[in-house]
């Protein structure tokens, strides 16, 4: 699993899609505000780069947010002024409670706000006056897997295989992928019932066909899953899913390699080299983008840094907080991983 990604490499690429804007930013008021916007977020990202903690998420915030104004500049799915983006379109509440618990909020559907537009390009949902814990939202971060804010059981990105599953020409009727990141938690009971329990919140890995068991201990006992187990805690299990109808352009009608791989990355994100299944949390209609989960973190601790930089303060001292570390890490792969995420979803956008 890839911790860190070549952000000077992703500003390379932006800064050279500038002459040439791709999709609908290629004329006009378009073209004028995905350059600005880019030049702008760039130098966002800089500043943050040579500043600490106490200021970085206000930087690295309005850096991802001027990203978004370009993201939508890009888009082909908006026509005519839709690409305008007005407010932020996110609200966060709660600042007296408990860090983990602090809420967020999202403005309804269909207005013009940045949280807003961006997710209806992305197919990201929002969730109006419900509100999400940013602890939730938080661990949807695949950098934040090894940084936990709590204690509590997590609902955490399960990362598989990469792009390699494309290569070569072997062939047969099921995508058969490891699914990694399963918790102690799930393999310590080590029952279908625990496992199904588990991967209910996680609607695409559900719908597997079948995943690989040990041998029933005895006759009339049930086949258990066949865990392998990581010396760092959790572990994986390579499962099976049924391709979808009509796809088997291979050798005796089997699935290619490649129409396998177009299955897996139509039920997972891609993410630092790898492939996610993500979660789904309460009252969202479907799994959040890992860049709008990104916006949604950065945006409450942007806010909670310029409008309560006292109890921000405590939060990020390390002598104070159990969650300095964490915060720090986060706003250090921010900066590395976030670059990435906008080049590629620009890319996502305009095709």
């Amino acid at each position: 699993m890839h911790s860190d990604l070549d952000a000077d490499e992703a500003w390379e690429r932006l800064r050279a899609s500038r002459s040439d804007p791709p999709a609908r930013a290629n004329t006009g008021s378009r073209r004028k505000t995905y350059s600005a916007a880019l030049e702008q977020a760039q130098q966002l990202f800089q500043a943050a780069a040579v500043v600490g903690p106490a200021t970085r998420p206000i930087l690295v915030f309005y850096g991802l947010s001027q990203a978004g104004r370009a993201i939508a500049a890009a888009a082909w799915s908006l026509k005519g002024e839709e690409w305008r983006l007005d407010t932020h379109g996110i609200k966060t509440t709660g600042f007296h409670l408990p860090f983990p618990d602090i809420e967020i909020r999202t403005d309804p559907p269909g207005t013009q706000g940045s949280f807003v537009k961006v997710s209806e390009i992305l197919g990201s949902p929002v969730w109006e006056t419900d509100p999400q814990r940013l602890e939730d939202v938080w661990d949807l971060l695949p950098s934040n897997l090894r940084y936990p804010l709590t204690a509590n059981d997590r609902l955490t990105p399960l990362y598989t295989v990469g792009d390699e599953i494309g290569v070569g020409t072997y062939e047969h009727s099921l995508l058969s992928i490891p699914v990694c990141g399963i918790p102690d938690r799930v393999i310590d009971i080590g029952t279908r019932e625990a496992l199904d329990d588990f991967l209910a919140a996680y609607p695409n890995v559900a719908q597997h066909e079948s995943y690989v068991t040990n041998r029933a201990l005895s006759q009339g006992l049930a086949a258990l899953p066949d865990y392998t187990c990581y010396e760092h805690g959790g572990g994986e299990l390579v499962m099976n899913w049924l391709m979808p109808q009509g796809v088997g352009t291979g050798f005796d009608g089997l699935a290619t390699s490649a129409e396998r791989l177009a299955h897996l990355r139509a039920m997972t994100r891609g993410y630092a080299g790898e492939r996610y299944f993500l979660p789904l949390l309460p009252r969202m209609r479907r799994e959040l983008h890992p860049l709008m989960a990104w916006w949604a973190v950065l945006y409450t601790l942007s806010m909670l840094a310029r409008y309560e930089p006292a109890v921000w303060g405590k939060v990020i001292s390390v002598d104070d907080s159990p969650h300095a570390v964490p915060i720090e890490r986060l706003l250090e792969r921010a900066i590395n991983h976030l670059p990435v995420l906008i080049a590629d979803t620009i890319t996502e956008v305009s095709t």
